[in-house]
């Protein structure tokens, strides 16, 4: 399978899964830039668990998570908050072979302020992660999802 076609799939199941799906990527909780000083609203989730806030970054350091290695229990919410640039993230299938029940690639978070959120309601385990535009330059993580 080419990248393009690889592409259009990820468009394709974006898309579907946009409609209310069960299975859709996870969605941008404020697509609002907060003012400066406040914390962006949380998203209404159905976890019970701890929220986990992890930063997209572009500065003079180049592209990264902050921090790019998260311990978590099915139940917390990973939230990505970007701080500047422009990210993503997504759990590639080659990089987490055999993983099941993994969100789907995420749009791209634009505004300084956006929020994510991620529900780990996956297994225990270790999960690659990355921002798609950026993998290439490093932007990569670890996730390991430890039992309750």
């Amino acid at each position: 399978m080419t990248a393009t076609t690889r592409r259009l799939l990820a468009c394709s199941a974006f898309a579907i899964g946009a409609c209310g799906g069960k299975d859709a990527p996870p969605q941008a909780a404020d697509d609002e830039t907060p003012p400066a000083g406040a914390e962006a609203p949380a998203a209404e989730s159905p976890s019970t668990g701890t929220v986990i806030e992890v930063k997209a970054i572009t500065d003079d350091q180049g592209n990264r998570f902050e921090p790019n290695e998260v311990e978590a229990k099915p139940g917390d919410v990973l939230r990505i908050v970007l701080v500047s640039g422009v990210h993503s993230i997504s759990f590639p299938p080659e990089q987490n072979p055999g993983a099941q029940g993994l969100p789907g690639p995420s749009e791209l978070l634009q505004l300084p302020g956006q929020t994510l959120d991620v529900p780990i309601s996956f297994g225990p385990g270790e999960y690659a992660f990355q921002c798609d535009p950026h993998a290439a330059l490093g932007m990569t993580g670890k996730l390991e999802v430890e039992d309750d």
